[in-house]
């Protein structure tokens, strides 16, 4: 009797051991049917306003007025991930790495939560979302590694991260030189089948699976992506290039640009090492003076097509800047 009822507790304990890791592992599932977008206001001089409500937000998809459901004003915390690119082009200035990524943090508003993310062969998360700057400064300062650049599954990685911060603003920093390695392999597979002649202009950036995958998330989930590209992607920056070399880094800072036009963010190139400070802090500031706004678009229809997004300020002399629309999936 003894010994059946162990048998039970201990397929009991099983079974909800299966339960709970089931429930742990569930995907994360984000209503597509919102729309989320940050945006940020300059006047005609360029600078940020950040002083303004609701009422003077019009949003249009496709032409047609959108109803407004959710405003966040710019004082608003967000969810950030800083990605650090670890690989082995890095590893010549990675205490420049470490410096300016922690003036980033300092630069940030003390209710932004933060999580920190390394790549290269491996995908590591150093910490989750915390406010707490020791642990996140601990996090940047023992950040390593060698090997190739796994950048887009990286992103992809945060983007799981950032589901979980559910409604809270969401953003993405990402340092690297944007050459993936797998892209890379396939770019370099289609060169292998295109003439000498024929090879610039061969590839066609937009055209990844992977990174449009990425940015279809990025849509549902409203996040900003800033990539700082690192000089090492540079194809300008190359040593004796061949033109297969060129056009392949061409395609994957193109890449890079792609995701921050998309996304709403901007493409900040690093051409000198000591720029890197600075170009972190400018982004910590822009993050400062976005607002978010949120609607349910009229038009229902999941048929991929493209929507376009346009926002009109009430105050025509205010110029808005957003991510200019999505793929309805």
């Amino acid at each position: 009797m003894k010994r059946s009822v162990c048998a039970i507790l201990v397929v009991s304990f099983l079974l909800t051991g299966l339960s709970v890791r089931a429930q742990d592992e569930d995907p994360i599932r984000v209503d597509s049917s919102i729309v989320r977008l940050n945006v940020g206001v300059v006047d005609a001089r360029g600078r940020p306003v950040i002083d303004l409500d609701r009422s003077n937000f019009e949003i249009y998809e496709d032409g047609v007025r959108q109803q407004i459901t959710r405003f966040e004003p710019t004082a608003a915390p967000f969810s950030v991930v800083i990605m650090l690119d670890m690989s082995g082009s890095t590893l010549g200035f990675r205490q420049v790495i470490r410096q300016s990524a922690m003036r980033f943090i300092d630069a940030l508003s003390p209710s932004d939560r933060v999580a920190v993310v390394e790549f290269y062969d491996k995908i590591n998360l150093r910490n989750d979302f915390t406010t707490d700057r020791g642990t996140i400064f601990n996090s940047i300062n023992v950040a390593n590694g060698r090997g190739k650049t796994d950048f887009y599954r990286a992103l992809n990685f945060a983007l799981d991260k950032l589901a979980k911060e559910r409604s809270r603003r969401k953003a993405i920093i990402a340092l690297t030189d944007g050459v993936d390695t797998n892209a890379k392999d396939l770019d370099r597979a289609i060169l292998e089948r295109v003439k000498d002649s024929d090879v610039a202009g061969a590839l066609k950036p937009e055209a990844n699976q992977k990174l449009n995958e990425i940015l279809n998330r990025a849509d549902q989930q409203g996040v900003t992506v800033y990539p700082l590209a690192l000089p090492t992607g540079d194809p300008d920056k190359l040593a004796d290039p061949t033109e297969r070399q060129k056009e392949m880094f061409s395609a994957a800072r193109a890449r890079l640009k792609i995701i921050a036009q998309r996304t709403g963010g901007t493409l900040n190139t690093i051409n000198r090492l000591e720029e890197m400070g600075r170009l972190y802090a400018e982004v910590a500031a822009d993050l400062r003076t976005l607002y978010t706004i949120e609607y349910q678009p009229a038009n229902d229809k999941r048929d991929g097509k493209w929507r376009a997004i346009r926002i009109d300020v009430r105050n025509p002399d205010l110029i808005s800047r957003t991510r200019q629309g999505y793929f309805a999936k």
